[in-house]
């Protein structure tokens, strides 16, 4: 089977890009190992903000690195044997937790932002998907005017690049989410502009069937399969082998699994993730997503129930499961809302895949001619996935990219 184009990746990415390249009249396949949708694309928190301009940061100060080291927080938790073979990478995010890092991030990631949301309706009118959209907007929830002291740099940038926000109390927050029990201490960031999805799965699965019904093929095979051969690419699929001129890599936190055989040493490393969905005691409902940002846990309803994430966890992807945060975040949450039983009998876990400066991999490859790389979005994937695909499409279709590709490059590692 022959295509203009091969995309290796199933997620948010990987079929946004390819529905980009098929909406520029080429042959597209999409492979992977399992049907669209199954990973963090799935697993996420399903809101495509406007805000997220300061990204995660290493502190310098004694206190919250304490904090972190206890291994008793929320927001984040590790593995101690993951650590030496981490600290490279968690040095360099720390040489970049600085102003100058921060405003480097900030200037990159809002062109994206600003543009997201509209690049996913552009998707979702056609997939017919309109009504798992939700303009509410989130908040984000602090709990005492000090710790509400930390979002003076977010909002600084917010108000530079015209994001619309409130400043709320409790009355205001009792208007906004009348399920909730606040208290007057309490104090939060109303992000009006901010879009959520019912499903992120969902979402990405419909995508999916856009494409295949546009003529596009959906491969079940093992990307790991991939040779260059006779001036193109060739990869094993469950229907046989498919070839194309040119290939894009959006694996996510598989990708280096592919790339390194090639010769590549890219800093990816990988955040694991948890979620657990919840039923509604007492005929409480959500509106919105809601994020404790002092515990560290996001509550936002879905259509499975009310999903409860946790914070970042530093273990090896591969190694066993450890939801010690989902557990502790479950206390936290039903002070906060009424969650009643677990959905599931255990949280799920997943992968983002994340580079020390918390941004993504787009470009065209300069050792491998017809290779491209789309991956490493961290928190942002599912946001961003549209917007990324179609700056992918417009290098692989060799046209002026939308919008500009250079703060993205590999030369930024080395």
């Amino acid at each position: 089977m022959s295509y203009d184009v091969i995309v290796l990746g199933a997620g948010i990415v990987g079929v946004s890009t390819a529905l980009h390249l098929q909406e520029r009249g080429l042959k597209v396949a999409i492979l992977d190992r399992q049907e669209p949708g199954l990973e963090a694309s799935y697993g996420n928190a399903g809101i495509i903000e406007k805000d997220g301009h300061v990204p995660l940061v290493i502190p310098s100060e004694i206190v919250p690195l304490m904090k972190y080291g206890s291994n008793t927080q929320v927001s984040m938790h590790y593995h101690p044997t993951m650590m030496p073979r981490l600290a490279p990478w968690l040095f360099a995010m720390w040489r970049l937790s600085t102003p100058f890092g921060i405003s480097s991030y900030a200037r990159r990631v809002t062109p994206l932002r600003q543009v997201s949301a509209t690049e996913h309706f552009h998707f979702a009118r056609d997939a017919g998907i309109m009504d798992k959209f939700r303009e509410t907007g989130w908040i984000n929830l602090y709990h005492s005017p000090k710790s509400f002291e930390s979002t003076a740099r977010t909002l600084g940038y917010a108000d530079e690049f015209g994001v619309e926000y409130d400043i709320v109390g409790k009355k205001e927050l009792e208007a906004l989410e009348p399920s909730f029990h606040f208290t007057e201490q309490d104090r939060a960031i109303h992000w009006k502009g901010c879009v959520s999805v019912s499903s992120p799965g969902g979402v990405t699965q419909a995508y999916a069937e856009l494409f295949k019904g546009r003529g596009g093929a959906l491969l079940l095979g093992d990307a790991r399969s991939l040779k260059q051969e006779n001036g193109g690419w060739i990869v094993s699929s469950q229907d046989g082998p498919v070839t194309a001129p040119k290939v894009v890599i959006a694996l996510g936190a598989w990708s280096m699994d592919l790339l390194k055989p090639f010769g590549y040493k890219f800093p990816l490393e990988v955040k694991r993730g948890y979620h657990q969905h919840f039923a509604s005691d007492n005929g409480a409902s959500m509106i919105r997503p809601v994020v404790d940002e002092d515990i560290g846990f996001l509550l936002t309803p879905m259509e499975d129930g009310i999903r409860l994430t946790s914070g970042i966890e530093f273990a090896a992807r591969d190694t066993r499961k450890t939801p010690v945060q989902i557990k502790k975040a479950t206390k936290w949450a039903k002070k906060l809302y009424p969650i009643g039983k677990p959905v599931e009998d255990e949280p799920w876990m997943g992968f983002r895949p994340c580079f020390p400066d918390n941004l993504p991999l787009i470009e065209e490859s300069r050792q491998h001619e017809g290779l491209y790389f789309n991956f490493g979005h961290g928190h942002m994937g599912f946001a961003v996935g549209p917007i990324t695909g179609k700056m992918t499409a417009d290098l692989v279709t060799g046209q002026e990219p939308c919008l500009s590709v250079d703060g993205f490059s590999s030369r930024r590692f080395f």
